[in-house]
């Protein structure tokens, strides 16, 4: 085979895939229209909703004053990158709150008004002036939450800090895939998200338990990270005269806290060893009959409206002490 003949051939087997994938790429995106998958979900949100951060302690921050549907609920980011409505700097007489969080603090999949964070807001008004900044920001660790307070959270000089911790907080800060650009093909995005959940299936490297548990190995690095990060919000906070509390977020895989407690009680030996004011949600849910009812969609375990309520209830005593105040 002269080289004018391979070259043929490898062009019509290039233009054969393209084809394939543009055939797939509009298919998918007909199948997405009326239907949604959380991760498909998840790379619209990196790519319209998300910035990389100059701080690397960071990692991302949103778009100021982006809006998009995302699992069929709206999201709007204010101008200073929250999800919430605006707020002014400077500080009324209002009993100002931050919330610190990832995802399920942000409200991923439920609307903003049914979100914990504006549940307690509107409880706590009922009782006196009172307004919640919620900083939650998906796909966030505890280093990121600390860091973002540092840098945009200060500003807004509130009276209480409350990090709503969920168990898989304590990862690592991950850097941006260098692969990032084929998250904007959603036939690319949807077949490999599947292709390693069935080889996940089929050759299970670690179970959710274990998962977890090696998170929390003294000697790991994303666990020194988050013990190092929540102590130093703490001292801010202490240096301030700022209330700092911590809320442990229930795991709705395991609603009767069975495979977790481990972590859950580690964590909790932890902030009470270090003097900090916490709530262990753990058990929040415990023998509720259906956990996938508590489910934003049946492959997301993220909280629904229900459980985000259930959630505000369990936590507003605990929140609306002021303590010395």
């Amino acid at each position: 085979m002269n080289l004018r003949n391979l070259l043929i051939r490898l062009l019509a087997i290039l233009i054969v895939f393209i084809v394939i994938l543009a055939i797939g790429e509009v298919l998918i995106r007909v199948y997405l229209h009326f239907n949604t998958a959380y991760d498909i979900e998840m790379t619209k949100y990196a790519i319209n909703l998300k910035n990389d951060s100059d701080n690397k302690l960071i990692g991302h921050v949103h778009r100021p004053n982006k809006s998009m549907k995302l699992m069929d609920v709206m999201v709007d980011i204010n101008s200073d990158g929250h999800r919430d409505k605006e707020y002014t700097v400077d500080k009324s007489d209002k009993h100002r709150i931050i919330f610190l969080g990832d995802s399920l603090t942000f409200g991923w999949g439920v609307k903003e008004e049914e979100t914990f964070a504006t549940l307690i807001e509107e409880d706590m008004n009922s009782q006196s002036p009172t307004e919640v900044i919620n900083f939650g920001i998906g796909n966030y660790n505890t280093e990121q939450e600390v860091n973002l307070f540092i840098e945009k959270g200060l500003k807004y000089n509130p009276d209480k800090v409350v990090l709503f911790y969920f168990i898989n907080d304590a990862e690592i800060t991950p850097e941006k895939s260098g692969l990032w650009f084929l998250g904007y093909s959603q036939f690319i995005s949807f077949y490999w998200s599947r292709i390693n959940s069935l080889l996940n299936n089929v050759m299970p490297s670690k179970s959710f338990q274990e998962y977890y548990e090696s998170l929390y190995g003294n000697d790991q690095q994303g666990w020194i990270n988050t013990r190092k990060a929540i102590i130093q919000l703490r001292d801010i906070c202490q240096s301030r005269g700022i209330e700092f509390q911590v809320v442990l977020l229930p795991e709705l895989h395991d609603v009767n806290n069975e495979i977790f407690t481990n972590v859950y009680n580690n964590l909790a030996l932890f902030l009470k060893d270090n003097d900090i004011d916490y709530l262990n949600l753990a058990k929040l849910f415990e023998n509720y009959p259906d956990q996938i009812g508590l489910w934003v969609n049946y492959d997301d375990a993220h909280p629904n409206n229900i459980a985000h309520k259930k959630i505000a209830e369990s936590t507003l005593e605990f929140i609306s002490n002021k303590g010395n105040e």
